[in-house]
């Protein structure tokens, strides 16, 4: 895009999140849940940790504004993003408008009519309308015309049946920004919160023949109402063990770890959800499956297994038993990440630990 261009896009994006940040910052940037849910009142940084030492803005629905004590202010929303994500100035600003669907307008009627302002309740209910549409317009993936949803999963190495909780949608809408790009077969899965609640649906876009849809981002969380909180939650492919549960980042990850392992295993869709996730009742053991990530300025140790790590710690303070196991071995050249579909197309179940194996290790180190 052109600086012309993007300064348009900026223009109509601060005008659409005004009133709206809050839900913004907390979709795009989950690990800000905890200071948006204290507006005004300090809570540790998300970037670098400490104490107390952040918070959100009051009026952060109209601004998006932060202030770190170490960090230094972020002004708007745009600069709280890029600040607490890594993310370029351009990249932030699409981020934005694809929650925003900046540009998405019914077509207008020649004559100019004033129309009065949208309320933030009118476009809740557009959101539950969009999400309830698309969830009523899926069918399961076992269905005789779910055949690009069987594919794209057999050519990812997954050869177990999908769980029924994964539905297809034949032909579902793609955005970059204002534009429509095309209509593509999908892969849904409902994305639930803490308390097992429908927050939003997360999308696998697909090609017919059953490989990703060339597009710049094949998988998408579509937007959700404000009042619906996402940290905390995930994907719930299975109904939870008992006893022992596993959870993993990524849909395609997470069905290797059921098929390597055959435990119930829930998807918490990235890192920053991980870090947040929370089991449910009457679970005693969580095993997390990590992605082993290449390190970066923001993650030295890499987000995957950062993420882990801190999702064991605050397991463990809840009371929870729990591992994290990143995958063994060295990330390929060219590739960021090492994860246990990897794992799987490598060495097939054999590469998988056993719950036994984990015990025994766990007892081994603490002796």
């Amino acid at each position: 895009m052109t600086k012309e261009e993007l300064d348009r896009l900026k223009e109509e994006v601060l005008r659409m999140a005004r009133g709206n940040w809050g839900a913004i910052l907390g979709a795009l940037a989950p690990q800000l849940q905890a200071a948006l849910d204290r507006a005004g009142r300090h809570v540790p940084c998300p970037v670098h940790g400490g104490k107390d030492g952040f918070r959100v803005f009051k009026d952060v629905d109209d601004t998006g504004g932060t202030v770190c004590n170490t960090c230094g202010i972020n002004s708007d929303g745009i600069a709280t993003l890029m600040w607490v994500n890594g993310w370029r100035y351009a990249a932030t600003l699409k981020a934005v408008a694809d929650y925003l669907r900046v540009g998405i307008r019914t077509a207008r009627p020649a004559r100019k009519v004033a129309k009065p302002e949208p309320q933030k309740g009118d476009e809740d209910e557009r959101l539950r309308q969009s999400l309830n549409r698309v969830w009523n317009e899926s069918i399961s993936i076992s269905d005789r015309d779910a055949e690009p949803a069987r594919l794209y999963l057999a050519r990812r190495g997954i050869s177990i049946s999908p769980p029924e909780t994964l539905r297809f949608h034949p032909s579902l809408s793609y955005y970059d920004g204002d534009k429509k790009i095309g209509e593509y077969p999908a892969i849904i899965a409902m994305v639930t919160g803490a308390q097992g609640n429908p927050v939003t649906i997360h999308r696998t876009y697909l090609t017919p023949d059953g490989k990703k849809a060339p597009v710049e981002s094949p998988k998408k969380l579509m937007a959700y109402p404000k009042d619906r909180k996402i940290v905390g939650g995930a994907i719930r492919l299975t109904e939870a063990g008992l006893q022992v549960m596993a959870v993993a980042e990524g849909l395609e990850t997470s069905l290797a770890v059921m098929e390597g392992t055959g435990l119930p295993v829930w998807c918490a869709v990235n890192a920053l959800l991980l870090e947040n996730f929370v089991p449910p009742e009457p679970v005693e053991r969580v095993l997390v499956f990590a992605d082993k990530d290449r390190p970066t300025e923001q993650h030295p140790k890499g987000h995957g297994q950062e993420a882990a790590k801190q999702l064991v710690q605050r397991l463990w303070e809840m009371g929870i038993k729990a591992s994290a196991i990143v995958p063994a071995g060295d990330i390929q050249a060219g590739q960021k990440s090492l994860d246990w579909l990897d794992i799987l197309n490598r060495d097939g179940k054999a590469g998988f630990p056993t719950v036994q194996s984990i015990e025994a290790h766990l007892m081994r180190r603490a002796a």
